[in-house]
This record gives C-alpha cells, structure tokens and sequence, in this order.
C-alpha cells in the first residue's frame, strides 16, 4: 500500500553524496622538514658569522639572526595559511561549497545542482586558470588553490558528477 509519503531510505538517497572533495593548498614543507631546514640554516649562520666575531665585525651576527628571524616568520605564515580547505559536496538535491580560511572562518554557498553550471576560464599557455561554479546569476570560484593540471582532472571529475546528478544518474 502506497501512502504517498517519502520512506527515510528514499530520503537518504537524495542527501547521500554523489561527489565529495576536500581541496587543500600543496604544501611541500612537513613539520619535520621545517626543523631540518631551521636547523640547517642557523647552523649556517652561526658558521658564517663566526669569521665577522673573529675579525671584529660582530653587529653583523644581528643581520645573519634577523635573516633567520625573517625565513622563520615567514615559513611559519606559510604553514598557518596551508590550513585552508575548500570542501564540495553534491547531493543529487544540492551542491554544497564550503570555504574555511587559515583563521578558521568559514563560508557557505549552497546550490541547486540542476540550475549549476562550471564555468572555465583556460589559457593557451598555462591551461585552466579558474573554475567557478554559477548558479542564478551568483558564482564563486573554486579549486583556486590547485594547480592547473589538478584543477583539470578535478573539472572533469566534478564536471561528470554534476552531469549525472542533471540527467538522473
């Protein structure tokens, strides 16, 4: 017997993920690898300012510790920046698009799959530059910290997905 109402199973159906990515800025740099590298040149530092002590010239230890003061700032910048993430999540019922920054601030965007389109901005020289996802007159970009062969291979995966969620699939 029919009762026209929706079963939790077909409720489930429409909410479970038909494409899901986590994008996150490369970084190169573990945690390890940044001891190695501060390591390595403070050694360097203090190897190098060792003859300027010797010959009398010690202000000059302060500028081989204000450039090592300077890599380390800026490598730590760098790390605290490589905490944003991009999250896309499409449901056959909604294409959600979360951005969180390095602070830990998060925006949402959300979108009616079936009125979505990817928007490619490429380049002959350099290939795809931008993605954007547009929807009603509204578009935000996305996959901005991949490179653009990633951002290809990421285009044409998500681009497949949102196709099957507009035929049915």
């Amino acid at each position: 017997m029919d009762s026209g109402k929706a079963t939790l199973d077909e409720i489930g159906q429409f909410e479970r993920p038909v494409f899901a990515a986590v994008i996150r800025p490369h970084r190169s740099l573990t945690p390890k690898g940044f001891r190695v590298v501060m390591t390595l040149v403070c050694l360097t530092s203090l190897i190098a300012s060792l003859p300027f002590v010797i010959l009398g010239f010690w202000p000059v230890v302060g500028f081989f510790g204000l450039d090592f003061l300077g890599l380390y700032i800026a490598l730590r910048v760098n790390d605290r920046h490589g905490r944003a993430f991009e999250e896309v999540i499409l449901t056959p019922v909604r294409l959600l698009l979360r951005k969180v920054s390095y602070r830990g601030e998060s925006r949402e965007w959300s979108f009616n799959p079936l009125w979505t389109r990817l928007n490619r901005q490429e380049d002959d020289e350099f290939g795809l530059q931008q993605l954007a996802l547009t929807s009603r007159g509204q578009s935000v970009v996305v996959a901005h910290d991949l490179s653009p062969p990633e951002r290809e291979t990421f285009a044409e995966a998500f681009g497949q997905a949102l196709a099957n969620v507009k035929r049915g699939i």
